[in-house]
């Protein structure tokens, strides 16, 4: 008896030393493994899809109920993947949304081309072709695309307004949450996403959320290598967004669609200011500022988010112009 209790305490040492070293060692992969483990917990579908002869990966979620839910597709930000859309996509599948929430071109687990890719004219084109393939805006019986519902987060919400100007028919509701593409005046490095050491990480973790926390010194080293990693798309995409090619400055009043433009009002990176100028210029649009929520509010204030736009995508009739605060305080 005390052989085998020796014996399991043994194996239960190695696996707790094996386990601690793999989250000291790796702590992002760790932490990547939780999130995709609560996203099938909740039903959420990790996929590919060959989009022309790229594999784009995507999470799918449909309505618990099973029913076939209007299609929701979400579009991350710079640097970003989607697993960072995991806080609100159980809810909006709850809502009633079939939703996907795919790694755009060179991004996450999607197809990493050794061409200069990924500016914003290459990753509309790859998400228009995207909807096309996954069949999400079916045909109705005049042959025409049944509009889907689009929801862009930063450099994909510009992603998101410029298919809305480019292939309206496709698109019937537009969300914005803390969106580029238009012009902005920052004083922040060419290379502020590619931090390569701890004092330029901690200046991009500034620029992201209002109270950026001090990561202990191997999450921090973690998270460097995996931003060395990822390096060469996400400079590309930005020299592409630096060159102003494709900005909607002048294009934002011919957005048709009803828009909700929503905003963390403490984002420093793209100020409220912006959202502010997008709603005015944008008919129609609402306008939602979040308080105390930076960069990040879908993934940092995903309940005020998430609630308010269910309220929006399911308003009969859309819901047109006015401006509210929510509070950024509830998860």
């Amino acid at each position: 008896m005390k052989a085998r209790l020796r014996l399991a305490g043994t194996v239960l040492l190695l696996f707790a030393l094996v386990a601690g070293g793999t989250f000291y060692w790796n702590p992002l992969w760790v932490n990547d493994q939780q999130i995709r483990t609560r996203l099938w917990r909740a039903g959420v579908r990790s996929e590919y899809v060959s989009v022309q002869g790229d594999r784009i990966h995507t999470f799918e979620a449909v309505p618990p109920d099973g029913t076939p839910g209007k299609p929701l597709l979400l579009l991350h930000g710079l640097g970003s993947r989607g697993e960072d859309w995991a806080p609100l996509i159980p809810g909006l599948a709850a809502a009633g949304f079939h939703v996907y929430a795919p790694d755009l071109l060179g991004y996450g687990r999607s197809e990493k081309p050794q061409w200069p890719c990924c500016s914003v004219q290459v990753e509309e084109d790859v998400v228009l072709h995207f909807i096309q393939a996954t069949g999400m805006a079916r045909a109705d019986s005049a042959g025409r695309p049944a509009p889907i519902d689009l929801a862009g987060w930063s450099m994909g919400g510009w992603i998101a307004a410029k298919l809305a100007l480019d292939d309206p028919a496709f698109i019937d509701r537009l969300v914005l949450y803390d969106s580029a593409g238009t012009t902005i005046h920052t004083n922040f490095p060419r290379d502020a996403f590619v931090p390569t050491d701890a004092a330029g990480l901690a200046r991009l973790m500034a620029l992201l959320m209002p109270h950026p926390r001090t990561l202990p010194g191997f999450v921090a080293r973690a998270t460097l290598r995996r931003l060395k990693s990822n390096g060469r798309i996400v400079q590309q995409s930005m020299d592409s967004m630096q060159t102003g090619a494709g900005l909607l400055d002048t294009r934002l009043s011919e957005i048709r669609q009803p828009t909700l433009v929503m905003w963390g009002m403490a984002d420093i990176l793209i100020p409220p200011a912006i959202g502010e100028t997008m709603h005015r210029e944008i008919p129609h649009s609402v306008f939602e500022g979040i308080a105390g929520c930076g960069h990040l509010a879908p993934s940092q204030c995903p309940r005020p988010v998430l609630e308010g736009t269910v309220q929006f995508l399911k308003a009969q009739p859309p819901m047109q112009g006015g401006e509210q605060m929510l509070s950024g305080d509830a998860r």
